[in-house]
């Protein structure tokens, strides 16, 4: 008797829903966009293509950004788009940054 095997296509949203890792995960990485929206308008738009939502650990929070001088100007900031997230509702104590390039 063979065993007949029928392999189904599964969506990346259901594959991570059926999976509690995989669902964390896409919140984790939901939340940091949230965050990045929420504080864009804080930061000059020149500088808007040189961020990308990075990896939240607990209260802290790291923003990717592609080059140092983009950095430098972040780091300027990050007090303020601290406090701004704070009153937003989210839970941030610090914000890292990790140059990309």
């Amino acid at each position: 008797m063979s065993i007949i095997r029928r392999h189904q296509a599964v969506t990346a949203f259901h594959a991570a829903e059926s999976s509690p890792t995989l669902k964390q995960l896409t919140l984790l990485t939901r939340d940091s966009s949230q965050r990045l929206a929420c504080v864009l308008p804080l930061v000059p738009p020149m500088l808007h293509a040189s961020l990308q939502a990075g990896p939240i650990e607990g209260s802290s929070w790291c923003l990717l950004v592609k080059t140092n001088s983009a950095a430098a100007k972040i780091r300027q900031l990050l007090p303020a788009l601290a406090a701004h997230l704070r009153t937003k509702g989210w839970d941030v104590s610090e914000i890292r940054i990790r140059v990309l390039g």
